[in-house]
């Protein structure tokens, strides 16, 4: 440890220790680092000083502190990653408000096959359905449909009418008492339906990207199904990653 590090403030010592630990593969991706007591015996720290590391790393975006269940090492974003190439993922962590999101519909309906073969149920089991329309600067920018188990969309509260004040994935983690730990997307262009040319107010002959993503808890149960129309003329998706 340099001189430097050795009368820096406790708190920015604890940071960089469990940096070097996340780095080197002791504390994996996903998974917890100790608790605050055990840090705080291990660092000579007192609960707060441990606490206010934890949280300065959580707002960097380096853990994910989970009420109830500890704090996680979260993955490191890739270097042009953004909401634009991952629809789905940009759902999950969105806090709706009445500017943002028009709720067309909150029931019960029977599974499509596509949302069956991914929740592992049978084809037109019951299922929750939450449906709105994504608004950016009052343009109708996506139809968004998240589709559920019974159970779990009771547990979470995605049966609630009207904007979820609180992001999906947080009212999935304590309702199911399970960490969300991996969502898979299937993209592909094709040609609106009639609701969604309705819905999203799309021109005769402009097309559509649909994403289906299926959402994976800690258990490896698929908890979430989340279906998004985007219109073509108003979305770019983008990534990057190393070769």
């Amino acid at each position: 440890m340099s001189d430097d590090a050795v009368y820096a403030p406790k708190y920015v010592r604890i940071m960089e220790a469990l940096r070097r630990r996340i780095k080197d593969g002791t504390y994996p991706v996903g998974e917890p680092i100790p608790s605050e007591a055990m840090l705080g015996r291990e660092f000579g720290a007192s609960r707060p000083t441990v606490v206010r590391a934890l949280n300065e790393m959580q707002l960097l975006g380096e853990l994910q502190r989970e009420h109830g269940r500890g704090t996680f090492v979260k993955a490191p974003p890739s270097s042009r990653a953004s909401d634009s190439s991952r629809p789905g993922l940009a759902v999950l962590d969105r806090q709706e408000t009445s500017a943002s999101v028009r709720v067309l519909e909150v029931d019960r309906r029977p599974a499509p096959n596509s949302v069956a073969m991914l929740l592992g149920l049978a084809e037109s089991a019951p299922v929750h359905l939450r449906r709105y329309v994504g608004l950016y600067e009052s343009i109708a920018s996506e139809l968004v449909s998240l589709w559920a188990p019974l159970d779990v969309a009771r547990a979470a509260g995605l049966d609630q009418e009207g904007p979820l004040a609180v992001p999906v994935r947080e009212l999935l983690t304590a309702g199911t008492k399970e960490r969300l730990t991996r969502v898979d997307e299937r993209l592909r262009a094709r040609r609106p339906t009639d609701q969604e040319r309705e819905s999203l107010s799309l021109a005769e002959g402009e097309p559509v990207l649909s994403v289906l993503g299926s959402v994976v808890d800690s258990s490896g149960r698929a908890v979430l199904v989340v279906d998004l129309v985007l219109p073509g003329s108003l979305h770019v998706l983008e990534d990057s990653f190393p070769l």
